[in-house]
C-alpha cells in the first residue's frame, strides 16, 4: 500500500494561513505514525491528476480515497476516478467526513431541510454509525518512489516562531484528537450543557479542526458520545446536546450540497438589496481587536492568537461586524476563513449566514447581540476579557465588560488612559442597532 496525500491548492478553495499551519503540523503527525507502521506518506503537488500519475508509475490497480463534501473538489473526484477506470484502474470512495452522504437526508417531500431542528430529528431517527474497525499496525512499503518532503509543499511560509500561539495551544495529529475526545468524555461531556456557552470555562471539545482535517471522524465521536447516552442521569442529556451541535455541522454541508454557492452568495435572496457599508477602519479595528468592546476584542485576539475562537464569541464577533458596522458578512468569512485552524467551506459560511440572518434557519436580523450584555452574561468575572486584554485586567469587575462608563479615577487607578492604551468605543451600541434594523427596513422595502 502507498499512503499519498496530494496538495491540489487549485481543486476547492485554497486552505489560509493557520489552516495551512495545521495541515503542515497534521501532515508531519499522519508521517510519522506510518513510519512507525514500515513504510512512509508519499507527498505531491496537485492537480489531482498527480494521483494517475503514481498509479501508473507504480502499476496500482486499486486507487481509494475518501470523498470530500465540497462540490468544487467531489467534480475534481468525479473527473479523476473516469480517468483512472479508463486506465483499467479500479477506485473505491468512501465518506468519513460526514456521517451521512450529502443530500440523503430529505423531508417527507424528498426536498432538503431548510431548518435545522426538524433535520437533527430525522437524522437522529435515521442514522446509525458503522461497527467500529481496527487500525492497521503495519504496511508493507513500496520501495522507489520519488517523493518531496513536507518543507517542499510549502505550507509553512516562514520557520515556526518558538512563541508561536498556534502551536502552544494545539497538538495536530491522530492520536492528540482521539485523546481529546476521550478527555473530553471523561470530563467535560457533564458540565457540557452548562458550560459551553462560558468563554471563561474549558465547556467545549475543541474537536473542530480534528474533525475538519479528517485525524477523527464524526462516526467515531458519534459512537463513543452516543453509547453515553444509554446512560441514566446527566451523561445522557449531555451526550444529546452534544450530538446535537455534531448534526449541525452536518447540516451546513448538506446546505452546501444543494446550494454550492453558499460561500459568496446570500441563501436568502431578498439581502441582494442590503445597504452594506465600505468601512475599512471600522474593519480594521475588528480584525486587530481594537472596537472598544472587550467581549469583541478579546474574541478576535483569541482568534489571532490562537487561530480558533469561544463559538459564543464568534457569534458576538461576527454580530458586532454585520450588524453594528453593517460590513459584508463575506468580509468576515473571509478574515475567518484565513485565521481557523477549524476553516471549514461549509461551517464558516453557514455560520456567517446564520448571523448576518441571510442564511438557513438563521437568527433573526433583529436579534443583535449587545456585547456588554454577553459579556455580563458569559463572563461573568472577566476572566475571558482580562486573558485577551491585559491593559484593562485591573479594572473591577463591573466596569471590565464597559470600560469607556468607568470613572476617571478608576481608569487612572487601573492604568487605563481610554482612547489610548485601550480604544474608546468605535460605534455606540444604541445607534448601531437602530441604523441596522434601519437598513433592514429598506431592504425590505426594496
Amino acid at each position: 500500500m502507498i499512503p499519498l496525500f496530494v496538495l491540489d491548492e487549485d481543486g476547492g478553495r485554497p486552505p489560509g494561513g493557520a489552516s495551512r499551519w495545521w495541515l503542515h503540523h497534521s501532515l508531519r503527525a499522519l508521517g510519522d505514525d506510518l513510519r512507525a507502521a514500515g513504510t512512509g506518506l508519499v507527498l505531491r503537488r496537485g492537480p489531482a491528476a498527480a494521483v494517475r500519475n503514481l498509479a501508473r508509475e507504480t502499476g496500482a490497480r486499486t486507487v481509494f480515497w475518501n470523498r470530500s463534501p465540497e462540490p468544487a473538489t467531489a467534480a475534481g473526484d468525479a473527473a479523476l476516478e473516469t480517468a483512472l477506470a479508463s486506465d483499467g484502474v479500479e477506485v473505491r470512495t468512501f465518506n468519513t467526513f460526514l456521517l451521512t452522504e450529502p443530500g440523503t437526508v430529505l423531508t417527507g417531500a424528498g426536498t432538503p431541510y431548510r431548518v435545522f431542528t426538524p433535520f437533527w430529528n430525522r437524522l437522529r431517527e435515521i442514522y446509525r454509525p458503522p461497527p467500529a474497525t481496527h487500525a492497521i499496525t503495519a504496511i508493507r512499503p513500496h520501495d522507489g518512489i520519488e517523493n518531496g518532503g513536507l518543507d517542499d509543499t510549502g505550507l509553512l511560509a516562514s520557520p515556526p516562531d518558538p512563541t508561536d500561539g498556534l502551536a502552544k495551544t494545539w497538538t495536530p495529529g491522530e492520536a492528540a484528537a482521539h485523546a481529546r475526545l476521550g478527555q473530553f468524555l471523561a470530563d467535560g461531556l457533564v458540565s457540557y450543557p452548562g458550560d459551553r456557552d462560558r468563554p471563561d470555562l474549558i465547556g467545549t471539545s475543541r474537536l473542530s479542526p480534528h474533525l475538519h482535517w479528517g485525524e477523527i471522524g464524526p462516526a467515531e465521536v458519534w459512537r463513543a458520545t452516543a453509547a453515553l447516552r444509554t446512560c441514566s442521569g446527566p451523561h445522557a442529556d449531555a451526550a444529546e446536546v452534544f450530538l446535537r451541535e455534531l448534526a449541525w455541522r452536518e447540516f451546513n454541508h448538506h446546505l452546501m450540497f444543494h446550494w454550492p454557492e453558499i460561500a459568496t452568495r446570500n441563501w436568502r435572496d431578498r439581502f441582494d438589496s442590503f445597504p452594506w457599508r465600505s468601512d475599512p477602519h471600522g474593519l480594521d479595528a475588528w480584525q486587530r481587536g481594537l472596537t472598544g468592546y472587550p467581549m469583541v476584542d478579546a474574541g478576535m485576539r483569541e482568534l489571532r492568537h490562537t487561530g480558533w475562537m469561544h463559538n459564543r464569541v464568534r457569534m458576538v464577533a461576527a454580530s458586532f461586524l454585520v450588524k453594528h458596522l453593517l460590513v459584508d458578512w463575506r468580509e468576515g468569512e473571509a478574515w475567518f476563513w484565513d485565521m481557523l485552524v477549524d476553516a471549514d467551506p461549509a461551517n464558516n459560511p453557514g455560520n456567517w449566514q446564520w448571523v448576518a440572518g441571510s442564511g438557513a434557519d438563521a437568527a433573526p436580523y433583529h436579534r443583535i447581540f449587545n456585547p456588554v450584555l454577553q459579556g455580563k452574561k458569559f463572563d461573568p468575572d472577566g476572566a475571558y476579557v482580562r486573558r485577551w486584554i491585559p491593559e484593562i485586567a485591573a479594572l473591577p469587575d463591573r466596569w471590565i465588560h464597559k470600560p469607556w462608563t468607568a470613572p476617571p479615577d478608576r481608569l487612572a487607578a487601573s492604568g487605563i488612559a481610554l482612547g489610548e492604551t485601550y480604544p474608546a468605543p468605535i460605534v455606540d451600541h444604541a445607534a448601531a442597532r437602530e441604523r441596522a434594523l434601519a437598513a433592514l427596513s429598506r431592504a425590505q422595502e426594496a
